[in-house]
């Protein structure tokens, strides 16, 4: 099966911008801040900029002081952003065009049938329906796969239609999917290098398809491994994960470096937020974490370790 795709190295003419996008569904845990620690001293190592942006699309999942939380978070560990914070809530204008687009070129669909309806197999175009309501929008997905060059685990492949098939683009029930608001977002910041939990890496085989369907060049990817509980589970607001504080920070940041393998020199716990991330900036090495995929979390972080 040949390649759909193929994403090209890091182009060094490109400008750095990173950033960070949590959903306020919830408090930032240890997980989330490794995410954050990891983008952040990626882009200020590259000269880069670093973006905060909420992803506040599914009212019914969110905490209202959530977002507020977070970015109170961020500001005490000293990750400090460029410009303003931006809101998906603010953009469905942008997304609706963005939908409008993929239309126009026969790449989205309607549909109103479920995997079930199908007897379990991939949508590939064939649900086609003439309702105007009540019906999602899926990608018009084509067949074969697709491999992409990840910073830390390397080639990554997907077979299109059995991992990946016609996916939601707009859900049924009203709210833009994942998929096509960060790509949206993504594209119109100018976003050239994205570093995450490879939790995430099954979602760059659909955003890399989307953003060949608007013919736009894709960012570099580096997915960083996972935090786990003490059980297995990946630390994450769903199972529970204790929350960040703003006790001890200089601590927790010298443990987040730690975990991500950048050995700071343990002096370094009793200084500010500010002089542990330059010192990491000016260290980043982040082959650390190549090909590493999950990691235990440090034990006063994971919730059954402390709870006993």
């Amino acid at each position: 099966m040949s390649d759909t795709a193929v994403m090209a190295n890091p182009l060094s003419s490109v400008s750095y911008t990173g950033r960070f996008a949590p959903s306020p569904t919830g408090p930032l845990h240890f997980g989330s801040l490794l995410a954050a620690v990891a983008s952040y001293v990626d882009a200020r190592a590259n000269n880069g900029r670093w973006l905060v942006r909420i992803e506040d699309l599914d009212p019914p999942r969110e905490d209202p002081s959530a977002a507020g939380a977070i970015l109170h978070i961020l500001d005490a560990y000293g990750l400090h952003w460029d410009g303003k914070v931006r809101y998906q809530s603010e953009r469905h204008e942008a997304y609706q065009q963005v939908l409008q687009q993929l239309i126009s070129n026969g790449l989205a669909f309607p549909c109103q049938c479920s995997r079930k309806q199908l007897g379990g197999l991939p949508h590939q175009g064939n649900c086609h329906c003439k309702a105007t309501t009540d019906i999602a929008w899926r990608f018009l997905c084509p067949a074969g796969e697709l491999c992409f060059g990840d910073g830390l685990q390397g080639r990554w492949c997907s077979d299109l239609t059995q991992d990946i098939g016609d996916f939601v683009i707009k859900r049924r029930d009203g709210p833009w999917s994942y998929q096509l608001a960060v790509v949206t977002d993504d594209i119109d910041q100018g976003i050239s290098h994205i570093v995450r939990g490879i939790d995430l890496i099954d979602s760059t085989a659909r955003q890399i398809l989307l953003y060949h369907a608007l013919q736009h060049p894709l960012p570099c990817y580096s997915h960083i491994p996972v935090a786990l509980e003490a059980n297995g589970q990946k630390l994450s607001k769903q199972n529970l994960a204790q929350p960040l504080t703003t006790e001890n920070i200089s601590q927790t940041l010298w443990m987040a470096l730690s975990w991500l393998g950048q050995q700071p020199p343990p002096q370094l716990q009793s200084c500010s937020p500010g002089e542990l991330l330059h010192w990491a900036t000016q260290h980043w090495q982040p082959q650390a974490l190549t090909g590493q995929r999950e990691r235990p979390a440090p034990e006063g972080f994971q919730r059954e370790a402390s709870a006993g």
